[in-house]
């Protein structure tokens, strides 16, 4: 139950991180997406169920504390969850994390999170499918898959 603990606090303070101070890192608008990089590495851990319903957590918490388009980030998150689960291998957890696999799987993830969300939050505006898809989806994957690398660094490290 320890573990537990620990995630929601990190989950708290990360949601915090992600909806204040990443907008110190916006490049033309887009910021990278932290909570997806920890989702992943929470299903890296716990499996498809623990990182579906970490990534409801995080994703309701999220909507509640920024107002936007609330259930929007929930169910993005826990799509998110659900399908880094499916690179869950418990005897190679670290390996993965610490490795280029943790990137590709934060690019993969990123970029269905990042699909279905700007397609529904530009809805009903102006922006169409594609630009949305790819000025806004491609772009913020992109990143988050970049600022991705500095936890694989710190794993790497550790072992």
């Amino acid at each position: 139950m320890g573990s537990q603990i620990k995630y929601f606090v990190i989950s708290l303070l990360l949601i915090v991180v992600q909806s204040q101070a990443m907008k110190l890192l916006s490049l033309e608008g887009i910021t990278p997406d932290i909570l997806t990089i920890w989702i992943v590495y929470i299903a890296l851990q716990q499996g498809q169920i623990g990182g579906t319903l970490w990534g409801f957590v995080i994703g309701l918490f999220f909507d509640l504390v920024t107002g936007n388009f609330i259930g929007l980030a929930a169910l993005t998150k826990t799509i998110c969850g659900f399908i880094a689960g499916y690179f869950f291998n418990e005897n190679k957890t670290a390996m993965t994390i610490s490795s280029y696999r943790f990137i590709l799987i934060v690019l993969i993830v990123s970029l269905i999170h990042n699909t279905i969300y700007f397609v529904v939050f530009t809805r009903g505006t102006d922006i169409g499918f594609l630009r949305a898809v790819f000025e806004f989806g491609m772009a913020t994957t992109l990143y988050t898959a970049t600022v991705s690398l500095l936890p694989m660094f710190i794993f790497s490290r550790k072992q």
